[in-house]
This record gives structure tokens, C-alpha cells and sequence, in this order.
């Protein structure tokens, strides 16, 4: 050993033992570990410390040493090392102190510099010498490498494993993990399933996230909550759900988890280090798509012997969400119905609306995009009134919807009983599950001693909650149950038909409103191509009409060519004012310009005006 190290002026300071487990995991199962970095105390002492001036500085339990970052028993040694009240710094290995050299190296310019010595098992070392400080060097670097063997030991054995499909991630909810590798299948409960179901049978229908949403909440539907995703079919049939209200994040993460279309993925995100305020590094999460060139990705595999939900789409259809393509989005109040539809023909891009007039009634559609420039500004590749395309689009829609027209108006209705059907079905499960909660704790309150009131009390709790819970279940279920539309009769289905008879009515009536309108143009059309030619004699607007299912139509309506600007004077008008004004003044200028009958700002300048 080399206590001949040790000085008087060492002994004077404080003794600091530094402990530090990597995880909570090692601090919860490697206790002999632990213990040994207390026992340094006891070495300590025969060094020549009292057992006064010994200091454990233990903060750092179960935080990895890979960096400074958030270890404030670190930072606290270091401050003290720098201002010169530790001694000796003593750590079972110098892999506890740290394990990345720059950290390393900083405390080892502070020792030097204060005169503090670092003590480990092998040995005490000055790294003021330079033998010591050569060592120290060494055994830092060493630390530093077994962490990055380590890491990348662990890094290919968990990418190995997800290449073969069996390394298990967790799962949202709806799905659980089977017995076999890479097997998942469907929760046990009904209910679970079948609130999943409704979102993806809402979302093929109505078309955008929010819109899934806004029905929960209208229909008071509750989404199951996973409290970790790494659960089996046993587990999770006998573990309770908790239910909770529905978020948009959270109906936005059941459409677009790859889980739910089959697909097996690892590596979709990353972490990276960013500089934020102060000069510290911020980890975010980043979407594979934003990765740098050449960054690790592996494709989606789709999964074997996947229990599937009824309703749950491929997986390009549950990634539809993300995707700004032609009739994506959610359906506005305004006028312009082809919102979300209408898309450049120059460019691509889908169209904007804006609206003008005097309340703010009149849409129109323009391109985004920049056209080309002209005198140094940049021109749109169109601006055009919607009102004429709007209603050749609605005349070649109900066209195309009057042969169906009579079987359309029974499946809407058909379509609302279904969507009140299965919410219904959905708050029958709840309440079946609410009275076997119920039942489950009567059973525990009966089978307890009464004498034993510590635990009976408890029991009963818990059952007169279930039975309130119950009572609330069923009180839904009911104002549910009356809430649903009946079934249409003969007459209201002769009703029905009447009014396929005249679309145009349905169409143009009150109580249809702008939004409906658009919805139903959804329906039937992906996209309406709009090209726009401005020629002084044949303006026109070509349209491009794509239907499910692949259909073409091609529309073909005038525009209006824009008219000069009245309101300009012409140019030899205003030459002639420059060179009058330099010999007579306005009112003698304006009377010449009133005899020879030319007229500035589309009136003639009376005797008294000013032409400035």
C-alpha cells in the first residue's frame, strides 16, 4: 500500500467515500456490493481518519456513472475537492467515481491542483505525480471502454433478438402477449376489444382523429388504461382495468401503433443530445423519418400467429393519419366544400380556402405553392372563385349517387342504428363487468370473520363502492337504451324513399348543413384536380374528379376573365399632368384635362380639385 502518501495536512480534512450503484435494480440485488462501499469507513480509519472527519456521500444510488449529468453527489464531491476540504477520496473502484474520462479527468485536475489524494482497492494515488496520474489515466480510460463493451454487448443482443421478432416490447392497449415467441393476441376481455373495435369502425367512416374523438366523447365512451405493456393473456385476465376518458393523444397513438396492423417494429425513434439554455444536454425523442442519413432503421415485421381485432385495418391504413393526402383532415363549418378535397393542377399541393364579400360568404381555393416570379414578387399558381366549381362538383356527385340514391338513404339509416347499437353493446359489457366487480366483493365480505372488524370494515368499503359504481353503470346503461333510435317503419322507410326521389331537395335543404355536405361528398371522392387557364378569350377551369374506387371525370368550366383596372389612370394622362404641372397650377391644369375629356380616378376633375 502507499500510505507513506498520506500527509499531516491530508488528515486534517475530511475523508469522503463515494458510493454508487448503476441502477436501482443493482442497489435492490447487489447488496454485498453496496455494503463493501460502506465498509470503506472502516478503512478510513486505520488510515489515520477519526471516524468524525469520515463523510459517505451516497446521492448517487442507482444512477449511472456514464456522465456528470444529474448526479448531485458527484457535483457535491467535486465542489468540496475543488475548495480543498477533502483529503482522500476513497471508492471501492475508480469505475464507481466515473466512467467517462472527461468527468474523470476534471477530478483528477482538481485533486492535483488541491492537494487531495483518490484511494480505491488496489492502492492510494496522488495525481499530482506523475506515475499516479498516468495510472489513474489508464484505469479511467479502461472504465470508460468496459462501459462501452458492455453497452454494445447488450445493444446487439437486444437487436439480434428484435430481428428475430421475439424481443418483447410493450404493447397499447387491446393487445397482450401469448406464451409463444413474438405471439400477441387480443385482450381477454370484451370490453377491452370491443371499444378498440369502435375506433377503427369510427375512423374508416368518419375519416380524421379528432372526429373518432369528439364521438367518445359524445357517446361517453372510456378507453382502458395499460399500466405496462408487457403483460400475457393470463396476467391481464386476472389483473382489474382501469378505464379513463378519452384523449386525443391517446385515440391519435391507437390509429397509427404499427401493433394494431400486425407489424412488428424496433428502432421507429431515437434519443438525441441537444444544447438547451445553460449549455445543457436535453434528450428528446425524434420520429425515425427525421433521422440523419445512414442511421440505423429496421423495417416492420409483420407478426406471426396475431390475434387481430375485428375492424383493425392494414398497416398503410392505420398510418393514415399522418399522411396529408387529398380527403385527410377534419371536416370545417365554412362553404367551401371542397375543403380538404381540392388540390393544385400545376403542383400538387392541396388547396386553401379563403372567403370574401361582404359577410364572408363567398369560398375560393388557392394554391399555397409558389408559381413563378413577376417584377420581383412571387404569383400563386391559382386564386379562383369556388361558387362555379362547388356546384359542378354537386351536380357530377348527385349525378353519380342517383342510381344508388334509394339504397343510400336506408344504409344511413341502417349506419346510425348500427353506431348507437355498438356504443350500447359497449355499456352493457361495462355494466356486466361492474356487476361482477360488485359480486366479487360480496363474496370477499361474506367470507370474512365479523368478529374480525379490522378487515371486515375494509371489505365493506370496497363493496358498498362497487355496488355505487354499479348503480351508475346501470343508470348509463338505461339512459342509453332510451336514447336509441328505433327502428324505422314501413312508413318512415317509404319516407325514406321518397326522398331519394329528389336529391337535389336532401341537398339544398335547411336542415343540411355545409359540413354534411362535405361529408357526403367524402364519401364518393379522393380528389378534385383543378387547373386554371386564364386566357384573354377562353378562360377556363379544368377539373379532374377522382372517385373510389379509381373513376376519372373530367370537368371543364368557364372563368371569368378578370377585368382591367378602372380605377388607374392611364399613362399619358399622367405624363401629360407631369409636364403641365410645371407651368400652370391644379385648377388650370384641371380644366385642360376636363376640355380634352380625359379622366383621373374614373371622374372628371372638377375646377376646385387637386390632382395630388
Amino acid at each position: 500500500m502507499s500510505e507513506h502518501k498520506i500527509t499531516a495536512s491530508h488528515l486534517q480534512r475530511t475523508t469522503v467515500i463515494y458510493v454508487r450503484q448503476s441502477t436501482l435494480a443493482q442497489v435492490q440485488r447487489n447488496t454485498e456490493s453496496t455494503m463493501r462501499q460502506y465498509d470503506l469507513a472502516g478503512r478510513a480509519q486505520q488510515l489515520g481518519w477519526p471516524r468524525t472527519a469520515v463523510q459517505v456521500i451516497d446521492e448517487d444510488l442507482g444512477v449511472s456513472g456514464a456522465s456528470a449529468a444529474g448526479r448531485s453527489g458527484f457535483a457535491e464531491m467535486a465542489a468540496r475537492v475543488g475548495l480543498g476540504e477533502v483529503g482522500i477520496v476513497l471508492s471501492l473502484e475508480c469505475s464507481r467515481l466515473a466512467r467517462n474520462n472527461s468527468d474523470w479527468y476534471r477530478l483528477l485536475d482538481l485533486a492535483g491542483m488541491t492537494d487531495t489524494l483518490i484511494a480505491d482497492a488496489d492502492g492510494i494515488y496522488h495525481p499530482a505525480m506523475f506515475n499516479d496520474r498516468l495510472l489513474l489515466g489508464m484505469k479511467g480510460t479502461m472504465s470508460e471502454a468496459e462501459l462501452h463493451i458492455l453497452r454494445s454487448r447488450l445493444d446487439g443482443g437486444i437487436r439480434n433478438k428484435a430481428a428475430r421478432g421475439e424481443l418483447r416490447r410493450g404493447l397499447p392497449a387491446g393487445l397482450v402477449w401469448g406464451e409463444g415467441d413474438g405471439e400477441v393476441l387480443p385482450h381477454p376481455d370484451e370490453a377491452v376489444r370491443g371499444v378498440i373495435t369502435v375506433i377503427f369502425e369510427q375512423f374508416a367512416v368518419r375519416g380524421s382523429v379528432r372526429a373518432v374523438w369528439l364521438h367518445l366523447r359524445d357517446q361517453g365512451l372510456k378507453l382502458p388504461l395499460q399500466r405496462h405493456g408487457h403483460v400475457t393473456a393470463a396476467q391481464a385476465a386476472r389483473e382489474e382495468i382501469t378505464w379513463a376518458k378519452p384523449t386525443y393523444h391517446a385515440v391519435h397513438n391507437v390509429l397509427t401503433h404499427p401493433a394494431y396492423a400486425g407489424a412488428y417494429t424496433y428502432g421507429r425513434t431515437r434519443q438525441e443530445k441537444r444544447i438547451g439554455d445553460g449549455a445543457l444536454h436535453v434528450r428528446r425523442r425524434v420520429a425515425a423519418a427525421r433521422r440523419m442519413a445512414g442511421a440505423h432503421q429496421r423495417p416492420p415485421r409483420r407478426i406471426h400467429q396475431l390475434g387481430r381485432l375485428p375492424g383493425q385495418p392494414g398497416q398503410d391504413r392505420a398510418e393514415r393519419p399522418a399522411a396529408h393526402q387529398p380527403g385527410t383532415g377534419a371536416v370545417r363549418e365554412g362553404c367551401a366544400l371542397l375543403q380538404g378535397l381540392a388540390t393544385c393542377g400545376t403542383c400538387g399541393r392541396k388547396l386553401a380556402v379563403y372567403y370574401e364579400g361582404k359577410h364572408k360568404a363567398t369560398p375560393g381555393y388557392y394554391c399555397t405553392g409558389t408559381g413563378q416570379v413577376v417584377e420581383g414578387r412571387g404569383t400563386r399558381h391559382l386564386r379562383i372563385g369556388g361558387v362555379a366549381i362547388d356546384t359542378a362538383v354537386t351536380e357530377a356527385f348527385l349525378a353519380a349517387l342517383e342510381p344508388a340514391a334509394l339504397q343510400a338513404c336506408l344504409q344511413a339509416a341502417e349506419q346510425l342504428e348500427h353506431g348507437h347499437d355498438t356504443s350500447l353493446e359497449q355499456y352493457r359489457r361495462q355494466a356486466e363487468a361492474s356487476r361482477f366487480t360488485a359480486a366479487r366483493a360480496e363474496r370477499r365480505y361474506l367470507a370474512v370473520d365479523p368478529g374480525n372488524r379490522l378487515v371486515a370494515r375494509g371489505l365493506e368499503a370496497a363493496w358498498e363502492k362497487a355496488l355505487t359504481e354499479l348503480a351508475a353503470a346501470e343508470a348509463d346503461l338505461a339512459r342509453r337504451q332510451a336514447a336509441r333510435p328505433a327502428a324505422l317503419t314501413e312508413q318512415e322507410r317509404a319516407a325514406i324513399l321518397a326522398l331519394g326521389d329528389d336529391l337535389h331537395a336532401v341537398w339544398d335543404a335547411a336542415t343540411t348543413t355545409d359540413k354534411d355536405r362535405k361529408q357526403l361528398l367524402r364519401t364518393l371522392l379522393d380528389e378534385v384536380n383543378i387547373t386554371v387557364h386564364r386566357d384573354h378569350d377562353n378562360g377556363r377551369a379544368d377539373l379532374v374528379l377522382r372517385w373510389k374506387g379509381g373513376a376519372i371525370t373530367e370537368l371543364t368550366i368557364p372563368v371569368k376573365r378578370q377585368p382591367a383596372n378602372r380605377l388607374r389612370t392611364d399613362e399619358d394622362t399622367i405624363g401629360l399632368i407631369r409636364r403641365l404641372a410645371a407651368y400652370y397650377p391644379d385648377a388650370k391644369i384641371a380644366g385642360i384635362l376636363n376640355r380634352q375629356g380625359r379622366r383621373v380616378r374614373d371622374t372628371f376633375v372638377g375646377a376646385e380639385d387637386h390632382l395630388w
